[in-house]
């Protein structure tokens, strides 16, 4: 079985109780599926779920090369200096991170977070969109931080040929049955 969710903010990529968010348990009845790959609790978008073991680990084995597509609204306007480094991997902690893909695009089409995210009158914002072939934990807010321009809102609209396609939060849709 394979399931393409639009995981909501505030939500944890787990089917275990959490004191404090919902979990996946919360919107997907099936059994015996796992996420191939994390979000973050307070990033939107993308989760594959799935009961294939092979599935999931060439989609979230970052030797497998899988690209994941991401929006992220952030603090500032990056310069063109700022988005080069960024493409050309960044050192985040103990590593570097792969070259990757990314340019300053409009605002894109997405449903309302709940809760908004937070506007500071004298701070420009601008979106991006990011492609990474890795997945490090919180790697796409490491790396926008790094160029100045910390994430206010991320959302992962594709994994592979998988994209998100309409789903609004807390939607899913079963796209294979195996």
């Amino acid at each position: 079985m394979l399931i393409i969710f639009n995981k909501p903010y505030g939500v944890i990529t787990q089917f275990t109780e959490h004191p404090t968010y919902k979990s996946l348990k919360d919107f997907i009845p099936h059994k015996n599926i796992y996420p191939a790959g994390r979000l973050d609790a307070d990033s939107e978008g993308l989760v594959i779920l799935t009961d294939n073991g092979h599935l999931q680990n060439k989609l979230s084995n970052p030797s497998n090369n899988t690209e994941k597509k991401y929006f992220a609204q952030v603090e500032n306007i990056p310069d063109k200096d700022a988005l080069l480094r960024f493409e050309e991997g960044i050192k985040i902690s103990s590593y570097n991170t792969k070259r990757c893909k990314v340019k300053l695009i409009q605002q894109p089409k997405l449903w309302k977070r709940n809760p908004p995210i937070r506007i500071r009158k004298f701070i420009p914002t601008s979106w991006l969109e990011v492609k990474i072939s890795e997945g490090k934990n919180r790697q796409v807010r490491k790396m926008t931080a790094a160029i100045g321009c910390p994430t206010l809102r991320l959302v992962r609209v594709s994994i592979g040929n998988y994209i998100l396609n309409g789903l609004q939060p807390g939607e899913y849709k079963i796209i294979q049955e195996s």
